[in-house]
């Protein structure tokens, strides 16, 4: 009787308990999925407390929104202060031709990859409809610009109608 009594308090413990746990806990880990870390995106360097930045710092990989939007943000107004060219973001020192490393938390299968400069497109990349590895990198080409440039790197995924969005801020030249 004594085992019985024992088990059931420590069940309307573990109950009573949960609820506080599930609020203590990080979103992050529910919401993850994927962003550029290599030059580092706007996400990252808020991750990396390069620049001072709201939510976005504990949850880089949840930059996600309808698929064919052209913002830093994917449209999601907890994260609008990606979109904000003048927050002090750091360039990186690149050449004509960069890699970009994108680092996942949650694989979706991948129709494609964009990249953007100045809003036109100047890489597309094929997914394959397969799940990436933990990590993927492009070369791509930037298309002969120079000077302080904004990439919009999209990953469009194959199994919802959202993509993931990342900037990143570099210096060619």
């Amino acid at each position: 009787m004594k085992n019985s009594t024992r088990r059931l308090a420590a069940v309307a413990a573990g109950a009573a308990a949960a609820p506080l746990v599930a609020v203590a806990l990080p979103a992050a880990a529910a919401n993850a999925h994927g962003h550029v870390t290599a030059p580092p995106s706007r996400q990252a360097q808020c991750a990396q407390r390069t620049v001072p930045c709201g939510p976005i710092q504990w949850e880089p990989q949840s930059v996600e929104g309808p698929k064919g939007l052209l913002s830093c943000s994917g449209g999601n107004a907890r994260f609008a202060e990606l979109d904000d060219d003048g927050k002090g973001w750091h360039a990186a020192s690149v050449g004509r031709t960069v890699a970009f490393t994108w680092t996942f938390t949650a694989q979706h299968r991948t129709r494609d990859y964009e990249y953007y400069v100045s809003g036109r497109r100047v890489a597309l990349i094929d997914g394959g409809d397969r799940q990436p590895p933990p990590t993927v990198t492009h070369t791509v080409d930037l298309g002969g610009v120079t000077g302080r440039q904004k990439v919009l790197a999209v990953w469009n995924v194959a199994d919802t109608a959202n993509a993931f969005y990342a900037c990143i801020d570099v210096q060619i030249g």
